[in-house]
């Protein structure tokens, strides 16, 4: 497809036209048409390398598909409504600059734009141009204290038992290869599968036996066809993406015994496909007990901006959103505090001088890092594990660069041992307490049974670790970590007003692209609420004319 040409100017009988009896100044979308629509047009030379340059039927202009994009997730529409938005809706054109009785387009266009963002890595391009315009007002600082927290994404898949998932794969991969080995004789099995596969379904209702022999029948038709592709003369089978998925999923539920055969595995490994249908949706837990909560989907990093000052009464946030970063469910905190980072500087933001975390996100190496960059992490370090009501390792006052540690009982460690994993690279420390240990007061309390003396091992990064444990006991500390909290109501309007807890659609890339304009579109309110906060308040300031006295 080619662009047409751009243009920014208005007929006469246009909905920009009519604009100062149909929206006054403090409407959102005049505020929108005012605010983003010229930041959105900032970006088209980013768009237009989405499409061809002259070959083709004309495109519908892309700084109108973001706009709708935006849109549609600030107001909830899906993709039909959203047509039906610029077809009927007047604030929707005049807040996107469109004529009046300018013709729609069909909602696949949505579908095939967002396609196009992914395919040329443009999936942040809405949201970055939201973050600039933010910046330009002077609402964003570059380099400013932020705070970070992750949210559950629920995916539009569900998760299937391992029979189903096995089953399901060998569908779709057999639906597959029937478009691709036209020209080829098939097997004498292969009406078998067909049949097995394709044209049944599983009941569920039978009995435990009878599905244990389906599943290891499973095994065995999944291992054939994969033999039989590989040794097919067309390498082109090989390489499509149903059978590669279910090769993997063959890999993660079945291996093979001396015999060669396929025998199923006594638990799946981590990160395993949960539905073919999805397959990067991964399980995960969450809590213990009667709070554990599991899905499968995605987690979303989220992080916003910290007012340096109190808002007064009624005045709306001045905290915006800097990143929004999905990454598989089974992805920790820990690993997502640098995503975040790389996206910001993607994004053109310094790191920030001040991190408001919880517990997952700080780690010993996070906080030597952070104090050798002159940053801070304002967060609660993890409690040392303690076993069988023992001394933990919190009780221990441990000098890393000393090679001394002092146990409970006031007694200095006998030696010390640096140690270094030839993998990782991952160096510790190993202190022991030897002769100290025999005639030790506190020996029931810190030697476990059949245990001579006590050996505590810590990371090279311990000290920090152990100055963040001992203040975060003070109330100072408290109080400053407080400011963490209120990322847990931006994730509820993410979650509430934009849809952010469920996938709209499948594959880890469109999550990431949904969160994309969710954050774009939860800026964008924000940034209005706070133009109409700022205009009121120029509106009280200013002295009243003779009109308002007369009127009084």
């Amino acid at each position: 497809m080619s662009l047409p040409e751009f243009s920014t100017q208005s007929y006469l009988f246009s909905t920009a036209a009519l604009s100062s009896s149909l929206f006054p100044k403090d409407d959102r979308y005049r505020l929108f048409a005012t605010l983003v629509y010229p930041r959105l047009m900032k970006v088209r030379a980013q768009l237009a390398a989405c499409y061809c340059a002259d070959d083709g039927r004309a495109a519908i202009e892309p700084v109108l598909l973001l706009g709708v994009s935006i849109l549609q997730f600030l107001d909830g529409e899906p993709d039909r409504a959203a047509v039906e938005m610029i077809k009927y809706h007047a604030g929707w054109n005049f807040a996107l600059n469109r004529q009046l009785g300018d013709p729609a387009f069909h909602s696949t266009t949505l579908v095939n734009f967002r396609q196009r963002l992914l395919d040329h890595d443009l999936s942040a391009v809405g949201f970055q141009a939201i973050l600039d315009g933010l910046v330009e007002a002077g609402l964003v600082a570059r380099h400013t204290r932020q705070r970070l927290d992750s949210t559950q994404m629920f995916a539009r898949v569900s998760r299937m038992s391992r029979l189903e998932c096995v089953r399901q794969t060998l569908r779709l991969a057999l639906q597959e290869l029937e478009t691709m080995v036209t020209s080829l004789p098939r097997p004498d099995w292969w009406s078998v599968l067909w049949e097995r596969y394709v044209e049944s379904k599983l009941d569920y209702r039978t009995e435990t036996a009878v599905l244990r022999q389906k599943m290891s029948a499973a095994g065995v038709d999944a291992a054939q066809l994969l033999a039989w592709v590989r040794q097919l003369s067309d390498p082109a089978p090989a390489k499509g993406q149903e059978l590669k998925l279910l090769e993997r999923v063959f890999n993660e539920h079945f291996e093979l015994n001396p015999e060669g055969q396929p025998q199923q595995r006594e638990a799946q490994p981590p990160g395993a496909v949960q539905n073919p249908h999805d397959p990067e949706a991964q399980w995960a837990t969450k809590g213990q007990g009667k709070h554990r909560k599991e899905h499968v989907g995605y987690k979303v990093q989220v992080a916003e901006t910290v007012r340096e000052t109190t808002a007064n009464k009624g005045e709306p946030t001045a905290n915006f959103i800097t990143a929004v970063v999905a990454q598989p469910a089974t992805g920790s905190d820990d690993a997502g505090l640098p995503l975040v980072e790389q996206q910001q500087a993607q994004l053109g933001l310094d790191k920030p001088s001040e991190w408001y975390l919880d517990g997952a996100y700080v780690s010993a190496e996070r906080l030597a890092q952070a104090q050798a960059e002159g940053r801070q992490l304002i967060g609660p370090a993890q409690p040392a594990p303690k076993k069988d009501g023992r001394f933990s390792v919190e009780e221990f006052q441990i000098y890393v660069e000393e090679r001394r540690a002092v146990c409970p009982a006031g007694q200095t460690s006998t030696q010390c041992s640096r140690l270094e994993e030839e993998a990782s690279h991952k160096v510790s420390y190993r202190f022991e307490f030897t002769s100290h240990c025999h005639h030790c007061p506190l020996r029931d309390r810190c030697l476990g049974k059949d245990q001579r003396h006590r050996t505590v091992t810590v990371g090279q990064y311990h000290t920090h670790l152990q100055a963040r444990r001992q203040e975060q006991r003070t109330e100072a500390f408290k109080v400053k970590a407080q400011r963490r909290n209120a990322i847990e109501g931006t994730q509820s309007e993410l979650v509430r007003a934009y849809g952010l807890r469920r996938a709209r659609y499948l594959g880890l890339p469109k999550a990431g692209l949904q969160s994309y304009f969710a954050g774009a579109a939860c800026n964008v309110k924000r940034w209005i609420r706070r133009t109409l906060w700022q205009l009121a308040q120029v509106a009280e300031q200013r002295p009243a004319g003779p009109a308002q006295f007369a009127a009084s």
